[in-house]
């Protein structure tokens, strides 16, 4: 029964909060569990973690106190604390660019009910004097078709919050929180932390942009494989300016060889620094050249030792360091180690081509 004694709502919300907490922790593991699997089956979605928590109940408290008592005290309007705390179980996605955080929001429409929508980067953009980059939250609850399986049953009737965020609005939120009485320091400090929660939104900016320059410039990057093979008299002219192969030229090589392989920015960078270390004048159409020329051998291999190692990975990368020390066993010795280029040789001693 609502009323206007703080004390006995107090009471009344710790006995709830802690006789619930087991209900409210399954809760908040079960969702988790349902965003990682939104996210991860989402398009076009880098999340970079997926967590949850249950609010600490004495927070819980204070942030009633803090926004909503006064105001329900002045008016005589009874209360009871438990509806107000609306992110009493709060889950968390943490996503690699800005624009990726609509698209959360729109995954996650078709399982859950959105009771609310607060973006707080468009509010706090529309101020000049405010900082604290917060992100988009959502207020959820599972929609009625999840509500009405069983696994569901002891937490469909609970909401939870949702809050979105960059890396680096996560990182610039958590910053945020360790500054003290933000509210009462001086004018010149103040200026400071506007400043520099400006760098953060323009980094966010940057990695975005520069995300997008990087796949523009993958998809203008020459297609080596929709000409013909390289002839011998070609291989043997030197590298003409804008020839070289790099990682753009790679991905466009590699994609066309392996399609249904995710090639990790790292490693491919890593993997035609180690290739130009072995032979520094080799051209992306050479290197599109021998592996036209030794796949069909390699692949054969590859089946034989997978048949005999079925706990071993022969990935695309695996694959295409057999290729380049078939097509120059010199120049590409280092590709291999020495137990896997002995296998592959005494392979190919009882297969020739």
């Amino acid at each position: 029964m609502p009323s206007l004694d703080f004390d006995l709502e107090e009471a009344q919300f710790q006995a709830f909060y802690d006789q619930q907490l087991p209900r409210l922790e399954q809760a908040c593991a079960t969702f988790v569990d349902l965003l990682s699997a939104i996210v991860e089956r989402a398009r076009f979605i880098e999340a970079s973690k997926v967590e949850g928590r249950v609010k600490d109940r004495d927070e819980c408290i204070r942030k009633f106190s803090r926004k909503y008592r006064p105001a329900l005290e002045a008016s005589g309007t009874p209360y009871e604390i438990r509806p107000y705390i609306t992110d009493l179980i709060g889950v968390r996605v943490v996503c690699l660019y800005e624009d990726e955080l609509e698209r959360v929001a729109d995954a996650v429409r078709s399982h859950f009910d959105v009771m609310d929508v607060t973006d707080k980067v468009a509010a706090l953009e529309g101020t000049e004097a405010s900082f604290g980059y917060k992100g988009l939250h959502l207020d959820l609850r599972l929609n009625a078709a999840l509500r009405t399986l069983p696994e569901h049953a002891p937490h469909a009737d609970l909401p939870f919050e949702l809050q979105v965020r960059t890396i680096i609005q996560d990182a610039w939120s958590v910053l945020d929180h360790k500054i003290r009485y933000k509210k009462a320091i001086a004018a010149p400090l103040r200026r400071r932390i506007n400043v520099l929660s400006a760098l953060f939104e323009l980094a966010d900016r940057e990695f975005r942009q520069i995300r997008d320059a990087t796949d523009a410039e993958l998809l203008q990057a020459p297609d080596e494989t929709a000409e013909t093979a390289e002839t011998p008299q070609q291989a043997e002219r030197p590298a003409s300016p804008g020839s070289e192969l790099n990682a753009f030229t790679f991905l466009k090589i590699a994609h066309h060889f392996f399609k249904d392989f995710e090639f990790e920015a790292h490693k491919v960078e890593q993997f035609v620094d180690d290739i130009a270390g072995w032979s520094p004048s080799i051209t992306r159409s050479r290197f599109n050249t021998l592996m036209r020329e030794t796949l069909g051998t390699v692949k054969r291999y590859k089946q034989h030792f997978e048949e005999l190692n079925p706990e071993t990975s022969f990935n695309p990368y695996t694959v295409m360091r057999h290729c380049l020390y078939l097509s120059d066993r010199q120049a590409f010795r280092p590709a291999l180690r020495p137990v896997a280029r002995d296998a592959f040789e005494a392979w190919l001693a009882e297969n020739p081509a």
